[in-house]
């Protein structure tokens, strides 16, 4: 059951884009075309779930050598590994995805989303687990760890695709010139964002 209320958390009633404001610049710059927000979604999913296994193995140790100070840095550095291989496989794979990502591709190594879904499987954010004899009692355990690293990355996926989806028919609607590209927007990202805040009430 807790997996249920974890997924269900994650991915609508504390959405990492729409609800915490994470991630808002891939948000916005990648979420023109709905297939470049899928491959961007895919990568970010990758990223993150590798990267919260690493970083949630790599805070046992980092608790146990009393060096839990060095935790961002470590962090960061985990995920721009993890981001290097992950271009390194975009551009065999997909060269034309990977031209269409751009920049936004080495961005993910700062996107805060990663870092911060990272930071928060190690700390005390969910208090409905508990799980006493571990290095820190307040963290989730493994799995539940990778569980909500996917379902905060589903979070983000279906954010990016509904609001790319959005922003291409708007692209073939009439709308006011002082309203075109980015004041229309964020006007739509405002409103997604209070129609997420309906699941409010589901845990």
């Amino acid at each position: 059951m807790e997996y249920i209320i974890i997924i269900i958390s994650a991915v609508f009633v504390n959405n990492i884009v729409l609800a915490q404001f994470l991630g808002i610049c891939p948000f916005l710059g990648v979420s023109k075309k709905v297939n470049t927000a899928v491959g961007m979604s895919a990568a970010v999913t990758f990223v993150m779930a590798l990267a919260t296994l690493v970083t949630y193995l790599l805070q046992g140790l980092l608790v146990r050598w009393h060096i839990e100070f060095m935790q961002t840095v470590c962090f960061i550095l985990v995920i721009a590994g993890l981001v290097q291989m992950v271009e390194i496989i975009l551009k065999k794979i997909s060269p034309s995805l990977y031209q269409a990502l751009g920049i936004f591709l080495p961005l993910i190594t700062t996107n805060c989303v990663v870092l911060g879904v990272a930071i928060q499987v190690v700390t005390n954010e969910y208090d409905f687990i508990n799980n006493v004899g571990t290095a820190n009692p307040s963290m989730m355990n493994l799995p539940q760890a990778v569980v909500f690293a996917v379902a905060t990355a589903l979070g983000y996926s279906l954010a990016m695709i509904l609001f790319s989806g959005i922003r291409e028919q708007l692209e073939l609607s009439k709308i006011p010139k002082a309203f075109k590209g980015v004041p229309i927007a964020l006007i739509t990202a405002g409103i997604l964002a209070m129609a997420f805040m309906g699941f409010s009430g589901l845990v």
